[in-house]
């Protein structure tokens, strides 16, 4: 069980790393006038999700730790349901009803899209 924690745990680490820099790097060509950084970790996400949850099984018959490490804790600190979650709730506080539906819209339907896309595209390659 501490094998499997300690993987998690470095997986993470590096998963919330890339969401830090991959959400300024956004937020610095686009701006902030719509969680545009947050979206785009979460469909990217998603997307991977799909995507290595068929490859890491199928594909490169990875050990439980390796694929918990990077699906729990690379993909799962990367994505940001909690950050999405607040970010609409400021919208909506802010009295931006359209931003707000808009961002639950896109976030729900492009991430599981997105995730959909990756599986597909895994089992093509599989």
């Amino acid at each position: 069980m501490f094998k499997t924690l300690l993987f998690i745990a470095i997986g993470g680490a590096f998963g919330a790393s890339l969401r830090f820099l991959s959400q300024a790097t956004v937020y610095e060509l686009i701006g902030r006038t719509f969680p545009y950084g947050t979206l785009f970790v979460n469909v990217i996400g998603s997307f991977l999700m799909g995507l290595l949850s068929i490859f890491l099984v199928e594909k490169f018959n990875l050990s439980a730790e390796w694929h918990l490490a990077i699906l729990v804790g690379v993909l799962g600190s990367f994505t940001t349901f909690s950050t999405f979650s607040i970010e609409t709730l400021v919208l909506f506080e802010q009295g931006d009803l359209l931003k707000a539906m808009t961002n639950i819209l896109l976030s729900v339907v492009l991430c599981i899209a997105a995730v959909w896309a990756g599986a597909y595209f895994a089992k093509q390659l599989v």
